[in-house]
């Protein structure tokens, strides 16, 4: 481990265009190389910037397609090969899709389970496949409140936060011991430009918000964040609300 619990080692964002990713980043760019992966790479001038900025000693960025997992494992080995062992891995990607359409349209529904839980699913098959091999690493895996308690108004991107929140934990329980440590994160509402133009919900937090609890429980060596961490006993607590109460829930 590096400073103050931290691994040592290139930092990897998966999504080098997400909000919370980059905060995330930026937070752990002081003195480390960092990739920013991401689809049309040649456009991430703005990002590297801003990484470079925050004291990162280099700043590289790779073409990423999530949606192309056999691509995935030569991907990752090429990285860690070229820009050195990847110590934190932030997996940032991620859609939310249109709900009332993935209704009617199955391959929407689809496209939306194979990106926010299949190539997810693959990407930490292939890092934890890396990092275990060095005995070492951190993954950050961004699941959501929304897959805590399926919801009627987005059971779609609900059941994919779901899917990926139980291979998450069951990954974390694969690595007990192994030296690599995967920090489970559940934001509710998040303000940002994926959820611009929708009513912010109660608990609401933004970008900044949950990349400090994100990096605060890498330090700390959690296994899971809540933000803010008054909803883990709200959702507790909402577990148990009857069904025909629950189906008329809101996003």
């Amino acid at each position: 481990m590096g400073t103050r619990g931290l691994a040592d080692g290139t930092v990897l964002l998966l999504g080098g265009r997400s909000e919370i990713g980059l905060e995330v980043a930026r937070r752990l760019a002081p003195g480390r190389a960092v990739v920013l992966a991401a689809r049309r790479s040649g456009e991430l001038d703005a990002q590297r910037a801003q990484i470079t900025a925050a004291g990162a000693s280099e700043v590289h960025a790779v073409e990423f397609d999530a949606d192309d997992v056999a691509s995935h494992p030569a991907l990752l080995e090429k990285i860690a090969a070229e820009h050195g062992p990847i110590g934190i891995a932030v997996l940032a990607f991620g859609v939310l899709g249109d709900q009332q359409r993935a209704e009617r349209d199955p391959a929407h529904a689809a496209a939306i389970l194979h990106t926010d839980f299949v190539a997810q699913a693959s990407v930490l098959t292939s890092l934890a496949n890396l990092m275990r091999a060095r005995g070492a690493g951190q993954l950050v895996v961004f699941s959501s409140v929304a897959g805590v308690r399926v919801r009627r108004a987005n059971y779609v991107y609900g059941s994919a936060k779901a899917g990926l929140d139980g291979f998450a934990s069951g990954l974390a329980d694969a690595l007990h011991g192994s030296g690599v440590r995967l920090l489970l994160v559940r934001p509710g509402f998040v303000i940002g430009r994926m959820t611009e133009g929708m009513s912010p919900a109660p608990f609401s937090s933004t970008p900044d918000q949950v990349a400090g609890a994100v990096v605060a429980g890498l330090r700390r060596g959690g296994s899971r964040v809540w933000v803010p961490r008054i909803l883990q006993p709200v959702f507790f607590a909402m577990r148990l609300l009857p069904q025909p109460i629950w189906r008329r829930m809101p996003r």
